[in-house]
C-alpha cells in the first residue's frame, strides 16, 4: 500500500515541489488547503487535496487521517509555535510515524532577538518533543523570490544586501525532503540546505534581468524606512515582514553548515544560470492541452 504524506503549505514556493517529488517517488500525497480551488488549479486531479486551517486544531484530524507523514511548510512565521503545536497534536492521535518541517538555517539563540527566529525556534522544540520521528530542513533563499525584485520595468533591492546567500533551486529541495522519507539516516536530525554558489542579491537580480528584463540596466536600492512607510500606507503585512526579515538577513550569518544534507542527501546542483534557462525553456514552451 503507498504511504501517504500529508503536505500543508504545498501551494508555496517550496511545499509545491515536495509534493510533486513526493508524488514522482511513489507516495500517495494529499495536499492540505483553505483554498480548493487554487490548489486544483496547480495540481490538477491526480493528488488528493484537502481543506484544512493548520489554525484549527480541529479540521486537522481529518486530513491526517491514514497518513504516514506529514510536510509542514508555513510562511511568514507568525504564531509559527502554536501552528505546528496543532499540527503535532492531531498527528500524534492519529499515530503518525514521520514529521518534516521547514525551518531556518540562521533560526539560533543568538538570533533569538528577531521575534520570526523565537517562532521558528519553539516551532522546533514542540518538533523533538513530540515523540515522532523527525526532520527538520533549514533551506536557504530560494532562487524562485528573485523574480520578486522586479516589478514593471523597475528593478529594485531592498536595503545595501552586503551578504550573499546560497541561492538554492526549489526543485532541488523538493527532491532532499522526499528522499529524507526513505532514509533512515534523516530521522531526527536538523539538515540546513545550501545551493551550489554564494551569490550577492544585486548580482543575482541583475542576472535576472539580463535573461528576462533586457531593458531593465539599472538596479535600484530602497531604504529600509520608505519600505516601512509604503507597507504602513498599504496596509500590506507581506510587505512589512519581507523588508524586516531582509533587513535581519543583512545582520546574521546565513546559518549552519550544510556538509552533513549533502553527505546524507546528495548535494543541490542547480546553479543560478541553468536555473534560469530552466525558467526560460518553460515560460517558452506552450502548455500542453
Amino acid at each position: 500500500m503507498e504511504q501517504t504524506i500529508l503536505v500543508i503549505g504545498a501551494t508555496g514556493t517550496l511545499g509545491e515541489p515536495v509534493a510533486r517529488h513526493l508524488k514522482e517517488d511513489g507516495f500517495r500525497v494529499r495536499v492540505m488547503t483553505r483554498d480548493s480551488n487554487k490548489a486544483r488549479g496547480i495540481f490538477g486531479e491526480t493528488f488528493d487535496i484537502v481543506v484544512g486551517d493548520i489554525m484549527n486544531a480541529g479540521s486537522l484530524e481529518e486530513p491526517l487521517d491514514g497518513c504516514f507523514g506529514a510536510h509542514i511548510s508555513t510562511a511568514p512565521p507568525e504564531n509559527e509555535g502554536m501552528k505546528v503545536n496543532n499540527v503535532v497534536a492531531a498527528a500524534s492521535k492519529k499515530g503518525l510515524r514521520r514529521i518534516t518541517y521547514i525551518s531556518w538555517p540562521n533560526a539560533s539563540e543568538e538570533n533569538a532577538w528577531f521575534p520570526p527566529v523565537k517562532q521558528k525556534l519553539l516551532a522546533e522544540e514542540v518538533v523533538r518533543e513530540s515523540g515522532i520521528p523527525y526532520t527538520i530542513f533549514c533551506p536557504t533563499t530560494a532562487m524562485e523570490n528573485i523574480p520578486m525584485f522586479v516589478q514593471g520595468n523597475r528593478a529594485t533591492v531592498i536595503g545595501k544586501q552586503p551578504r550573499p546567500y546560497h541561492w538554492l533551486a526549489a526543485d532541488d529541495f523538493g527532491r532532499m525532503v522526499s528522499s529524507s522519507y526513505r532514509l533512515e539516516e534523516t530521522v531526527n536530525k536538523r539538515l540546513c540546505i545550501y545551493g551550489p554558489e554564494a551569490i550577492l542579491t544585486r548580482e543575482a537580480v541583475r542576472r535576472y534581468c539580463s535573461m528576462f528584463h533586457p531593458k531593465i540596466t539599472k538596479i535600484s536600492t530602497m531604504p529600509y524606512w520608505f519600505v516601512k512607510i509604503m507597507a504602513t500606507i498599504m496596509r500590506s503585512k507581506e510587505m512589512k515582514f519581507g523588508s524586516s526579515l531582509l533587513a535581519f538577513c543583512e545582520k546574521v550569518d546565513e546559518g549552519e553548515d550544510p556538509a552533513e544534507a549533502n553527505r546524507i542527501l546528495g548535494a543541490p546542483n542547480t546553479t543560478l544560470d541553468e536555473w534560469l534557462k530552466q525558467r526560460k525553456l518553460k515560460l517558452d514552451t506552450p502548455a500542453i492541452g
